[in-house]
């Protein structure tokens, strides 16, 4: 089998375009990481809020019944049991199924940085759920959601689902600076590699890609 192996002029704008890439990633993160703090700050909600944390007026939801008749509620939940139940995305939201206290199941969207906890381990004693309100949606049209937060028991009701986040909901930092920087590097390599090759090949160290007119003939390895 014969070998391939890319030009020496390739790998070294390749190279070239790589060093000057980890330069524009360093600033792209940096202003990134500023930007994704302001994003958080804005997407902080206040307490009692909407996917903020439940204070002690805040209603504590022990059944169907009561999320069914109150507009907002939290409810007390054994250490994190509700991210052991089941779990998938729907709609590009991803929600738990939520155990109540009366040991019906639903399913819920939870701002995990709003649930306060009870005691010396997240596992044990209870831990209040943020401020949620009911949105009724026909979760049972979604069989592939369903399969995944059903997987080891059903959900109670399917026509709704718990929203504990609201407005607190922000992007993973790994969407909102990593993928953003990686783009910005592939750009500066896209853009860099063919300036260095045309440099070098201007100063006769390299071979043309494409010959100019005056050229009788490319200057090809």
């Amino acid at each position: 089998m014969r070998r391939q192996s890319l030009r020496f002029d390739l790998w070294l704008c390749l190279l070239l375009s790589f060093l000057i890439s980890l330069g524009t990633e360093k600033i792209a993160k940096s202003i990134l990481d500023k930007k994704y703090e302001e994003h958080k700050e804005e997407h902080k909600v206040a307490t009692d809020e909407i996917g903020g944390i439940a204070g002690d007026e805040i209603f504590r939801a022990q059944n169907i019944e009561d999320i069914l008749s109150h507009e907002t509620f939290t409810v007390v939940s054994p250490g994190i049991e509700y991210r052991n139940k089941g779990a998938g995305y729907h709609n590009g939201m991803y929600l738990y199924a939520l155990t109540l206290p009366s040991g019906e199941k639903v399913a819920a969207r939870i701002n995990s940085d709003s649930v306060i906890q009870k005691g010396d381990s997240i596992y044990s004693g209870d831990n209040i759920l943020p401020v949620g309100h009911l949105i009724y949606d026909d979760l049972s049209q979604d069989t592939y959601f369903i399969n995944q937060i059903e997987y080891k028991e059903p959900l109670d009701r399917k026509d709704f689902y718990i929203d504990m986040v609201g407005g607190a909901e922000i992007q993973s930092e790994e969407s909102f600076v990593d993928t953003k920087v990686i783009f910005v590097q592939l750009l500066t390599i896209f853009f860099t590699f063919p300036i260095f090759h045309t440099i070098g090949s201007k100063l006769g160290i390299f071979p043309y890609f494409f010959a100019p007119k005056n050229k009788k003939e490319a200057e090809w390895d």
